[in-house]
């Protein structure tokens, strides 16, 4: 059976150049060319301190990976959710989600699925948030996980 890989984290500031080009390779290869959704995938948010990029890799190429957001209010955001095409259907998401998940904590988290996974992330415990909308032609729900001691 073979190995798999651990969920690695790391802050802007402790990633390596060649790192962060793969990250953000393989986001813009699913998000930006795979789902034909042009937009400016570099927001400002990657570098911001209270981000935490988490990631699992096969040999150094990465195989799936999530940031997690520090928003106002002391909530934790989820975002950029992907999973590299060869690598789908391995559960990859769902362990880097769990690990996201034991870094957050107490704090409430919220993000945003595209509408077709709402049923992967209910299985961590989030809620359907506010109505369907429509971004860059693909239809989200907004979702939001309660903090631990508010209500959950």
């Amino acid at each position: 059976m073979p190995q798999l890989p651990v969920p690695r984290t790391a802050s802007f500031a402790d990633l390596d150049a060649r790192t962060f080009h793969d990250l953000l390779r393989l986001r813009i290869d699913v998000f930006v060319v795979e789902q034909a959704c042009p937009y400016p995938e570099l927001d400002g948010r990657d570098v911001e301190p209270g981000t935490r990029h988490l990631w699992l890799d096969d040999g150094g190429e990465p195989l799936a990976y999530l940031r997690i957001l520090a928003d106002p209010g002391g909530v934790a955001r989820i975002g950029r959710v992907v999973v590299a095409p060869k690598a789908r259907g391995g559960g990859h998401a769902g362990r880097l989600m769990a690990a996201a998940l034991e870094l957050v904590g107490d704090r409430p988290c919220v993000l945003e699925a595209q509408s077709h996974l709402v049923g992967l992330y209910a299985r961590h415990g989030f809620a359907v948030a506010g109505p369907e909308y429509v971004e860059d032609g693909i239809p989200h729900t907004s979702m939001r996980r309660e903090g631990i001691d508010q209500g959950r």
